[in-house]
């Protein structure tokens, strides 16, 4: 049995609740953060601007706008195509924007399951 308490091998107890400290300190930035995004907005586009979608950065659509140029009834694939990239694109720009202002957070650790 160690001396002191503790583990053999493990570092002293004070080192130990400070490093408790510092977790809880880094999973309380990284609520409030992931509180923020949730409350964001990002918005892409498709077909030059004429097709247009809203997520927040719980990945939900918001909105989507559509210029009347975008619409042609003998080609309503090609509306649906350029509203699956808007809506596609706005949802990667969150997790992007998420993934980098989770980055700064953790100092580039890759911690699964955190985002």
């Amino acid at each position: 049995m160690a001396r002191g308490g503790g583990f053999p091998g493990m570092m002293g107890g004070g080192n130990l609740q400070q490093l408790a400290r510092q977790a809880q300190k880094l999973q309380e930035n990284m609520q409030k953060i992931q509180e923020e995004l949730e409350q964001r907005e990002f918005e892409a586009q498709a077909g030059g601007g004429v097709v247009s979608a809203r997520v927040n950065g719980k990945k939900e659509l918001l909105g989507i706008s559509i210029k009347p140029e975008a619409v042609d009834v003998d080609d309503l694939e090609m509306l649906e195509d350029l509203i699956m990239a808007a809506v596609n694109e706005a949802i990667k720009t969150a997790e992007d924007t998420t993934q980098r202002e989770m980055s700064k957070v953790t100092g580039g650790m890759n911690v699964p399951g955190l985002f």
